[in-house]
Formats: C-alpha cells, sequence, structure tokens
C-alpha cells in the first residue's frame, strides 16, 4: 500500500460492520441542502475512538458526469453518509475507510447495492470525512431498498495502523453514572425517605441538593424540613418519581427512549416534564420538550399546549401553535377535539396567539 509516495507498512487493522437504519425515511423530504443530516443515537468505539455516522437525505453535488441525467439542471441531489471523528485522534494520522451499501435484510432476494467507498486521514484538526455517495435521491424510491418506509444502510469502518505511528493510551469513557446509579440502588448511606402515594424511595440528601435547587432549599436552607428523615410527595405517581430520581443520579431517563411503545414514552414525558419544572431540573425538562415537540399531532396538540403554558416551556408552546396553525385543515380538525376545549378553559390567553399566528399564515 503507498501513501503520499512513500511505502506504508500496515500493521494492523481494525474493522467494523454495523447497519444504520432510518425509519420514517419519507420525513426526511422535509430535509432539504447538503448542511441537514441525521445523527444515530449511539456511537461505535472503535480503535479506540468515538465515531458516528451521519446520514445526509438530499447532499447536493455539482454534476460533473455528463452522462448522468438527473431531474436537476445544475446538481443531482444524493443520498450520503459522513464519517466524524467525535473523539481526539491518538496518533498524528489516523488512516479510515467509510464502506457503505444499502441492504434489505427483510427480503433476501434482492442482494445489496453496489458498495461505495471514502478513504480519509484524520489529523488533529480533522473531524469529518468527505461524502460517500450512496445512491441518488431520486432512485431511492425505486430502489427496493425503502421497505415500510425504512431504509438500511450497512457500514463498514477500518482503521488502518502502522509501523510508525504508537497509538496513545485512551482514556475509557465515563462512568460516573453508572457509579451513582448503584448507589441509588444500594441504598448505602440513604438519610432521607420519600412515600409517595404508598411506595417508599431511599436517597441521599446531599446528592439531590447538588441536583436540584428545590431539594437544596429543603434539605441545607435552614428550614425546620432540613433534620427531617421522611418526606411525602404528593401529585405524582411513584413511576414518575423513581425515574426522575434515577435521572437525578444517572443523568438518564430511559423510560423516554420509547422504541416499543411510543405513546407510553410521550405520556411518561408529559409526567416528567411537570416533575422536572417542580424540582429545577433544567435537563430533563429540556429534554422531555424536545420529546414531546417532535410527537405533536393532530389529537395532542391542544393538550401539549397547555402542559406547555403551564410549565413556561418556549419550546414546545412554539412547536405547538407552529402545528396547529400551519393549515386551516390542521386548525379545523385541533378545534374539534376535546383537548381544545381544556385549552380553551385553562389557557385563554394563548388564544390570542393563536390568532395572530393563524392572521399571519392567512395573510388576514
Amino acid at each position: 500500500m503507498e501513501h503520499d509516495g512513500k511505502n506504508l507498512t500496515v500493521t494492523e487493522v481494525v474493522r467494523s460492520v454495523q447497519l444504520l437504519k432510518i425509519d420514517g425515511y419519507s420525513a426526511t423530504s422535509t430535509m432539504v441542502g447538503s448542511s441537514e443530516f441525521i445523527k444515530p443515537r449511539s456511537r461505535w468505539n472503535i480503535d479506540g475512538h468515538e465515531w458516528e455516522v451521519h446520514f445526509y437525505p438530499d447532499h447536493c453535488q455539482f454534476l460533473e458526469d455528463e452522462d448522468v441525467i438527473p431531474p436537476f439542471d445544475d446538481f443531482i441531489q444524493w443520498v450520503a453518509l459522513k464519517l466524524i471523528l467525535v473523539s481526539e485522534p491518538q496518533r498524528d494520522k489516523l488512516r479510515v475507510n467509510l464502506s457503505c451499501r444499502l441492504v434489505c435484510p427483510s427480503q433476501r432476494h434482492l442482494g445489496p447495492s453496489e458498495e461505495k467507498s471514502v478513504s480519509h486521514v484524520f489529523h488533529r484538526g480533522s473531524k469529518c470525512s468527505p461524502e460517500v455517495l450512496l445512491m441518488t435521491k431520486y432512485d431511492v424510491p425505486s430502489s427496493g431498498y425503502l421497505v415500510n418506509d425504512s431504509l438500511t444502510v450497512e457500514c463498514t469502518i477500518t482503521v488502518l495502523g502502522g509501523d510508525e505511528e504508537q497509538p496513545l493510551p485512551v482514556p475509557p469513557p465515563s462512568d460516573m453514572h453508572k457509579h451513582f446509579g448503584e448507589l441509588l440502588q444500594s441504598q448505602e448511606g440513604v438519610d432521607v425517605m420519600f412515600h409517595v402515594s404508598g411506595e417508599s424511595f431511599a436517597a441521599h440528601k446531599v446528592i439531590l441538593a447538588a441536583r436540584s435547587p428545590v431539594f437544596k432549599a429543603k434539605f441545607f436552607g435552614g428550614l425546620e424540613e432540613t433534620s427531617s428523615e421522611s418526606v411525602v410527595i404528593e401529585d405524582m405517581e411513584p413511576v414518575v418519581f423513581r425515574s426522575m430520581l434515577h435521572f437525578i443520579y444517572t443523568d438518564m431517563a430511559p423510560e423516554l427512549d420509547g422504541d416499543e411503545d411510543p405513546q407510553a414514552a410521550a405520556i411518561m414525558a408529559q409526567h416528567l416534564l411537570a416533575a422536572a419544572d417542580r424540582y429545577g431540573l433544567d435537563r430533563l425538562k429540556l429534554i422531555c420538550e424536545c420529546k414531546l415537540s417532535g410527537g405533536i399531532g393532530i389529537g395532542t396538540a391542544a393538550t401539549t399546549l397547555v402542559l406547555a403554558e403551564q410549565h413556561h416551556c418556549s419550546l414546545l408552546r412554539a412547536k405547538c401553535i407552529e402545528f396547529i396553525t400551519k393549515s386551516p385543515e390542521t386548525l379545523d380538525a385541533v378545534l374539534a377535539t376535546d383537548g381544545y376545549a381544556h385549552l380553551v378553559a385553562s389557557c385563554p390567553l394563548v388564544l390570542a396567539e393563536l390568532l395572530r399566528a393563524v392572521a399571519h399564515g392567512r395573510k388576514i
């Protein structure tokens, strides 16, 4: 193998093959231009480095091949992918190859598409590879690889090593959340007990105070409750308090993933948003806002807007108003729901903003 005119002896090859699944591919039609991409939920740890593969559903490439005749004059739209180095490279020249091809696991008679690849050398300041132009956006719907509005890409990441480069030791990823989660589970050193609708939860005052200004004031604010070893929590379900407590200790809320039951995840997000607002957990509140913002529908828009109003969620509030007023048909459908009647009764002031948004959209 040659590189830059010099012979390179490869002594180590680390390879990983993963499937990148894009569900709801039709929704990517709203993503326009080469700057918009879909980011995977998880990262790949290969050769001691953290990697992400970004999916670009509408990468624009100016025409160079005169034989390609797309439905555009000056450029062609591609489904493309890029390899992103998230962590710092552990040597001066990190040689990596990304190979991609479309696959269809549910239809075995359909073999993989033509493999496309790109090689790149990541330096200290280099974080992104050139794009892999996998297939024209125009050809994807008729390719056979789009099944149930889902597209699956097989990605192979190959990291090459050389004799002249010795990788530096890589610190392991942070596992602080693991240790705090184990502390919560073991109940070692707990000094407060919460009673929530018949269930009890043990915890550590100092950890709660470090994460929540409300708990800090309760336990270390000079009030009578500071010495209390028993606290009653009202107006909250035990399952919600348990999830909030787990987030306080681990900074994670797995109940919001919702892969198996999206509706249950949305309901949990509503309850956790209220709990986060109640105890000043701003990060959890924002996570819940983002979760709910991505699932606004005809049946939920009005009730979600009420929730956003009650808990001062500007992002969620704006997304609800944007959805409700996006078309006359959507507005009429939302007005016919029971949730709209609840909105009128609970938050009459927001109706004025809805009217302004509708007037602006219809140019009244």
